[in-house]
């Protein structure tokens, strides 16, 4: 009876339709991840696990192998085939050597990596409605530059630790999914480099720090914050169940948009100026995440659609050049409501309206979305070019209402005319 040998494996010959399927299998095995599909799809007799061989492999596999093809025998000849994972899904996990990763303990690095403090874009993405948010109350309510500066600090390490806090979340949610995506498959829970209850430990002393951080911002902030949680959980479950997952977290992570005028004294329940603009501005916040989100999804397109993941970007796969024409169209829009709203200047509409269109006008016609480099870089770089825009319009608005305030400062007339004295005297 024909047997075929691959590492120490003895394989009973199966039916041809499942040749490639058994490969796959025992080559994953010989990487040295789990395959739990094994288990249910086919029985003992089919993967007969052996310590001796009845003949000697004609090809030696090391431990850790990490090889694109596998060689199968048959009593005629030796036939080669090819595996049905791709490359880059044979890669091993290596330790981080350079950058801040490289420079933690050992044990730390799981949770570095679960935090994303490699990846700092989605900490940007988060920041940047806060500081739209705190700069257009800046100008609002004419507040001093350290006030600005203080709250937009606290603002970022709240960004930096709710975003850390938020990727815990989602890859709890996915853990069993992320070892289908080429891309997520060595992420700590994926690797089982931690287990859940680590992880969940971990979301717990997130969410206690960033508490910590929101209570230094006024206390009526509490009331405005901690609803987000709620945003941050649902959106793995988004995934699951609809193919617009991207909108909701849209909703979570331009909640900072609310943060800033509240933060600065302003009170959104009874001023209804102030909470109009709030509202236009999230919206054109929700938009940008959607936007760039949509970007971001293509890079993880064809292994969403084998794991059964929704996303936008599998929903108008044909037509997202259009879809994503739209939401900046939506995005100016909507900002440039917010600042007419508050009164802003001229400088303000032209700035936002022309940075944001041609940022994102550039970077929907310039992104490959079949590239998934090209996807990655535009998305890395896309939060500067477009929130660094809008910020720097922003705070050229808030330094032109503090030159036209202190020009309207009304001098009391005993000031003046102590000061003409003076000057006469």
């Amino acid at each position: 009876m024909t047997r075929t040998v691959i590492r120490s494996v003895v394989l009973r010959p199966p039916s041809p339709s499942t040749y490639s399927q058994l490969q796959a299998i025992l080559l994953w095995r010989s990487c040295g991840f789990p395959c739990p599909q094994a288990q249910h799809r086919y029985s003992h007799a089919d993967l007969n696990l052996s310590r001796r061989s009845p003949r000697k492999p004609s090809i030696a596999y090391p431990p850790r192998c990490y090889t694109q093809s596998v060689l199968f025998h048959d009593s005629q000849r030796s036939i080669r085939r090819q595996t049905n994972l791709a490359p880059n899904e044979l890669l091993a996990y290596h330790p981080p050597k350079t950058g801040l990763l490289s420079s933690l303990p050992a044990s730390w690095i799981p949770y570095a990596e679960l935090a994303r403090l490699d990846k700092p874009a989605g900490t940007y993405y988060l920041f940047f409605p806060c500081l739209f948010s705190t700069l257009m109350a800046a100008s609002y309510t004419h507040s001093s530059p350290s006030a600005v500066l203080g709250t937009s600090l606290l603002f970022f390490t709240g960004a930096l630790i709710m975003r850390g806090a938020g990727c815990t979340i989602n890859d709890l949610w996915d853990r069993n999914l992320d070892p289908h995506v080429a891309r997520t498959r060595l992420r700590p829970l994926a690797r089982r480099a931690i287990t859940p209850f680590q992880g969940l430990t971990f979301t717990g002393f997130q969410l206690l720090a960033g508490l910590g951080l929101l209570l230094q911002f006024p206390t009526s902030c509490l009331y405005y914050g901690i609803p987000s949680l709620l945003l941050v959980a649902t959106y793995p479950l988004a995934k699951r169940v609809t193919h617009y997952p991207q909108f909701v977290l849209g909703l979570a992570f331009s909640w900072g948009a609310f943060m800033g005028f509240p933060a600065l004294g302003v009170d959104l329940l009874s001023d209804t100026t102030a909470a109009k603009a709030v509202v236009a501005l999230y919206s054109s916040c929700v938009s940008w995440t959607v936007l760039y989100d949509m970007i971001y999804a293509h890079m993880d397109i064809k292994d969403d659609a084998k794991a059964g993941v929704k996303s936008i970007a599998l929903r108008h796969e044909k037509e997202t050049k259009a879809v994503l024409s739209g939401l900046a169209v939506i995005q100016t829009t909507l900002l440039a409501t917010a600042g007419t709203f508050l009164g802003a200047s001229p400088v303000f509409l032209l700035g936002t309206s022309a940075s944001t269109a041609a940022t994102l006008g550039l970077m929907i016609w310039k992104v490959r979305l079949t590239d998934v480099s090209s996807c990655w870089w535009w998305f890395k770089y896309g939060a500067w070019f477009t929130g660094g825009g809008i910020s720097l319009s922003l705070l050229t608005e808030y330094m032109i209402q503090g030159d036209r305030n202190e020009s309207n400062v009304e001098v009391p007339p005993s000031a003046w005319r102590e000061h003409v004295l003076q000057s006469t005297g």
